[in-house]
């Protein structure tokens, strides 16, 4: 066992403990699959990530994502935390503005150019939600099917069921008391707030495999709703998305698209809450 440098960080939001916290292991060189799983159970926290040094020619730095109960390939607060995170450990890119992070499904570019540090959306792959799967959803959450406006099945890595309702009020108002993991898993809820609120949409994530009832704020169902809606043609200028407020978090996820590379960058701020070492 040895002294790591550690440091606990607050993802999408300007005030700490208002948006999802991240536990980071800067120097996770030489850990275990075991070791960085139990490590990643005993924070109890949405995920902790490992920093290593990349395999992957151009990467800056590899992360590894874990979950109290398993690995994932990618996440999107794991990702922006983990970048801070590396920043703040002295570290610096190969390319002045851009971090490049290496993870379980290759390279994810974060553009540091913006007031605020947005990563590149990956590919998306959308398919039709199965009906037995809708109905399910919204037998468990109450939902009044006219309210419905559409949905569908995301993958970016995380797989998502996503509805989008009429309104942001009808995303607040779901009842989620019935959404399980792992009979529910990766449920995406997103409505439109009125014009002139504060932010555009309000989103909620559900049945999250962490076991938590309810996500603070999700950047990967962010980018691949975000993916999903550019590509749409449904959004067509940057959007500000709420997340975390059933939960008391004020979360915040800065949306923008770059037509011409065709690139949808996820943005939020990190607040720095721990910085240490620890004993693993």
């Amino acid at each position: 066992m040895i002294r790591r440098r550690f440091i606990q960080c607050d993802v999408f939001t300007s005030t700490p403990t208002k948006g999802n916290g991240l536990a980071v292991v800067i120097d996770g060189e030489g850990l275990s699959d075991a070791a960085m799983q139990d490590f990643a159970a005993w924070t109890n926290l949405a995920e902790t990530t490992f920093l290593m040094p990349p395999r992957a020619v151009g990467a800056d730095y590899k992360v590894r994502i874990f979950t109290p109960a398993r690995e994932m390939l990618f996440a999107g607060h794991p990702t922006l935390g983990s970048c801070a995170a590396w920043l703040r450990s002295g570290a610096t890119p190969k390319v002045p503005g851009v971090v490049r992070q290496e993870c379980g499904i290759g390279i994810v570019d974060i553009d540091l150019s913006h007031p605020v540090p947005a990563f590149a959306a990956p590919e998306t792959t959308v398919s039709p939600l199965a009906d037995d799967k809708l109905e399910a959803i919204v037998s468990a959450l109450g939902l009044a099917p006219d309210r419905i406006l559409r949905t569908a099945q995301l993958s970016n890595g995380p797989e998502w069921q996503v509805i989008e309702l009429a309104s942001a009020a009808d995303v607040l108002g779901a009842d989620s008391s019935k959404i399980r993991y792992p009979r529910f898993l990766g449920i995406g809820l997103i409505g439109a707030h009125p014009a002139g609120a504060e932010c555009d949409y309000e989103v909620r994530m559900l049945g999250a495999s962490s076991g938590m009832s309810e996500d603070p704020v999700t950047g990967s169902l962010n980018a691949a709703i975000a993916r999903w809606k550019y590509g749409s043609g449904q959004w067509q200028r940057p959007v500000t998305v709420a997340q975390g407020t059933c939960l008391g978090r004020s979360g915040r996820v800065s949306i923008r698209y770059d037509k011409t590379a065709d690139i949808v960058w996820i943005g939020g701020r990190t607040c720095f809450l721990i910085d240490g070492t620890l004993t693993l």
